[in-house]
Parts: C-alpha cells; structure tokens; sequence
C-alpha cells in the first residue's frame, strides 16, 4: 500500500489531508504528541514509519494564537525546529527515505507589506519574534544534505476551510456584529483554500525537477476591508462594526492572543507556483468564502 507520513497531523490541516490521502488509497502515520498515534519521542517507531514512504508532509507545530511571552516564544520555537531536527535525523536513518519530504513554513517570513506583493525571489525577509521562528523553522530544515529525498519548504498563508481554522473566529465576528474592518483595514489579506493547498502537495510530489521554497497561498490577495466586506456579504449581514486598533491591543489581551495576527499586512503572492504551471481551484476570496460557508450551511 502507498504510505504518507502525517506529522504533526492531528490538527485542522491535517485532519483535512488524513481524510484525503485516506480517500486516495494511501495508508496514513500520525506523528503527534498524542495517543494513539507515533509519539514524537519514539525515534524508532518514526524511522519505522517512513520507511518506503512516497511523502513526509511536516505540518507540527504550537499554535501562534497566543500571548508572547517568554514561555510561549520557547514552545513556539522550539515545536517547530525540534520536530523538524527528528524528523530530518529519522529520515537519515531509513535506507529507503522518503521520495518527497514538504515542511510547513510561513507567509509571515515576509516584512509588513502595503507596497508590493512579496516573491519568492524578491520579497523581503521580515523583522521580529515571528520573522525569526521562520527563519530557524526553513534553516533546521535546509540544514540536512538528503540526497535521496527532495525537500520543499511551503510558505503558507492563511488556510481558508471549512469547520476550523481562522474561519471560526472570523464568522463570529460577523455573525455578532462586529465583522467591520480591523485596525485600518488596509493591512493585505493573504489567504489559500485547503483544497488548493492539498492539491499544491500533489502538484510539488508529481513534479521531480522540483525543491526549495514556495509560496502557498492564492494568486489574488485582498486587503483586510476587503476580505471583511465579502465575509459580510456571504453571511448576509449589512452591518459590521471596525475594530480600531486600541480595541485590538486591549481585547488580545483578554483573550489571550496578538494583534500581529490580524494587523499585520500579509501581501504574498505564488509566483513560482504559477510559473511552474500549478492551475488554481480557488484564485479569488469570493470564490472560497462562497464554497466554505455553503458547505457549512449544508452540514
């Protein structure tokens, strides 16, 4: 049987491509911190596992939606490196490796853009706790010489899904009333649909001339007013009142998270994808949102 190695599955992203992979016929090991899958310190087991495996996709890592302190910055940090350190050692050891082994990065390596989207080739690296963890995340990654397993480092942006995600909090702002803009609202919104982001996985897999690093995220990124108004709109609500950026600092506060999240101007854009040919299911937010909240309508 066709096999795929999980790492760090157990979340919104990679309960979605559990269901997938499982669908395709392929036979699918969890790496996580939790029972009943492969524990994260049983080196063996994970050796084991990907064995003969035709992709590694390393998805681990602590959720940023928190509060910087020092404690979190360390687990932060750390989940991310440590697991791709294992992963790397563990794929050194196998003596069939991975064919294709694709580790998570993210859009935010890039600087707070309002002037120009962000390349692969011309954007600029960013500054800052998030910009760093970035930079240690693709450094762990790059630093291992496998000379029998391609490596692809993605940037992702914001995943875009049903029944998770960012998705929840964004659609209880609205349903509630306060689904106006964020901050100014001119800050850039760069977002992928899961599906497209699954696909892509198929895509980089399927082509063998291909490694590195890539921009995962949706060819026609909108700003945050923009993203805002067509939330309202696929909702139904007239009405949304902002949310300037005193409200934010206080209200992170609260709930225990960072402005960064929402205030920061993601403008990203999949240039090397679509120069190599990667076809997009998804290219506009009007497009997702209208697939997303149908789907969930109908659940």
């Amino acid at each position: 049987m066709k096999k795929v190695v999980l790492a760090g599955g157990t979340g919104f992203i990679g309960e979605y491509f559990k269901q997938k992979f499982t669908d395709e016929g392929y036979e699918v090991n969890i790496i996580s911190r939790s029972s009943p899958h492969i524990r994260w310190d049983d080196k063996k087991a994970i050796t084991e596992a990907l064995e003969g495996a035709e992709l590694l996709i390393n998805l681990a890592g602590k959720s940023v939606n928190c509060r910087y302190n020092e404690k979190n910055r360390k687990a932060i940090m750390e989940s991310r490196t440590e697991t791709t350190t294992i992963l790397g050692e563990a794929v050194k050891e196998c003596s069939n490796p991975p064919e294709v082994w694709i580790n998570s990065s993210t859009a935010t390596i890039y600087r707070h853009a309002e002037d120009r989207p962000m390349t692969e080739d011309e954007g600029d690296i960013g500054s800052g706790f998030s910009v760093e963890v970035a930079k240690a995340w693709e450094k762990s990654f790059f630093s291992f010489e496998l000379p029998d397993t391609r490596q692809i480092a993605l940037r992702i942006a914001i995943v875009l899904g049903e029944g998770g995600g960012v998705m929840t909090p964004y659609r209880n702002l609205v349903k509630f009333g306060l689904g106006g803009v964020q901050g100014n609202g001119s800050q850039m919104f760069s977002w992928i649909h899961i599906e497209d982001l699954y696909q892509i996985v198929l895509f980089l897999k399927k082509r063998e001339d291909l490694s590195g690093v890539f921009n995962c995220s949706a060819p026609e990124p909108v700003s945050n007013r923009e993203f805002m108004r067509a939330m309202r709109k696929n909702m139904g609500r007239r009405i949304g009142y902002p949310s300037p950026a005193w409200m934010l600092e206080l209200g992170s506060v609260v709930i225990r998270t960072e402005t960064e999240l929402v205030l920061k101007s993601r403008w990203v854009v999949p240039e090397r994808l679509e120069r190599e040919g990667y076809t997009f299911i998804f290219k506009t937010i009007e497009e997702t949102l209208q697939d997303i909240l149908n789907k969930e309508k109908a659940v």
